[in-house]
């Protein structure tokens, strides 16, 4: 499942991303919105309960809880005791170290939809923390660019069609990926496309790599969050709605954020 906090988890990509015919894609994308609309609750005719379901912008909430406890379930079983044993059995400066890398890795993603968004600060603080962590910082496994003033920050193409004010559409909970929304969803169908390890040649061991980058990605993000879903899960009164909130104002938080960065193009040392 994604986070809801800090910077988003990536659940396993394909390493080989097929095409399909555009007759059939246009096909499959009309299916499922008219699966989305038979499962759409009517909007309320209280004014109150009309507010209330504007903001939680939550049209196939019935559906959407549904996957929610599907994919608690499936968690419980799966991730979450692979999660736990990987805490256990790794430091947790290893496991920083391996973030660290998967971060590194998915640098040329943030460093596209920086430039898609119309920021090249931005992409160039990617580009510099990608070319300076793969070099001297090992692959990742060091953030030697942070300690050079090149912080990580987060961007997808979810959030470079929100700078281009696409509206997000409704909100989307996906069994085993977590909350999401139309635009998100389309996001990261972009982002798997963007991503150059998805096409990597056969031979030398890339694709083992690429597969096992995948996976150790997978599971280092889930066990970064263990405590905060045990909690969450703990104490929330509803923790779907408190996932959903938390999703939705992280998400308009971090679009606002790229919106507002204004910094000029050449970075101070070269004044």
């Amino acid at each position: 499942m994604r986070a809801v906090t800090g910077s988003n988890l990536q659940p396993s990509r394909s390493c080989t991303p097929t095409r399909r015919p555009r007759r059939t894609s246009r096909l499959f994308a009309g299916l499922a919105l008219v699966a989305l609309a038979g499962c759409a609750a009517p909007p309320p005719k209280d004014p109150e309960a009309l507010a209330e379901y504007r903001e939680a912008n939550d049209p196939y909430e019935s559906l959407n809880r549904k996957m929610y406890d599907l994919s608690m379930t499936l968690d419980k079983y799966s991730m979450r005791p692979v999660a736990k044993a990987y805490v256990w059995a790794v430091p947790y400066r290893v496991r920083q170290s391996l973030g660290g890398l998967v971060q590194t890795m998915n640098e040329p993603v943030v460093f596209f939809n920086d430039v898609g968004a119309g920021k090249p600060r931005r992409a160039g603080d990617a580009f510099v923390r990608w070319c300076v962590n793969m070099v001297a910082g090992l692959g990742g496994l060091i953030d030697v660019a942070k300690y050079a003033g090149y912080p990580h920050h987060d961007n997808d193409a979810g959030l470079t069609l929100a700078t281009w004010s696409v509206p997000s559409g409704p909100y989307l909970f996906l069994p085993m990926m977590g909350p999401s929304s139309l635009r998100d969803g389309a996001g990261y169908g972009i982002d798997v496309g963007l991503s150059p390890w998805n096409y990597v040649p056969r031979g030398y061991g890339l694709l083992t790599f690429n597969w096992a980058y995948n996976i150790m990605g997978t599971i280092n993000g889930r066990a970064d969050h263990l405590d905060a879903l045990d909690q969450l899960q703990k104490d929330a009164l509803d923790p779907y709605a408190t996932i959903r909130s938390a999703y939705q104002q992280q998400r308009k938080a971090q679009a606002e954020a790229i919106r507002n960065d204004h910094r000029a193009t050449v970075p101070d040392w070269y004044n």
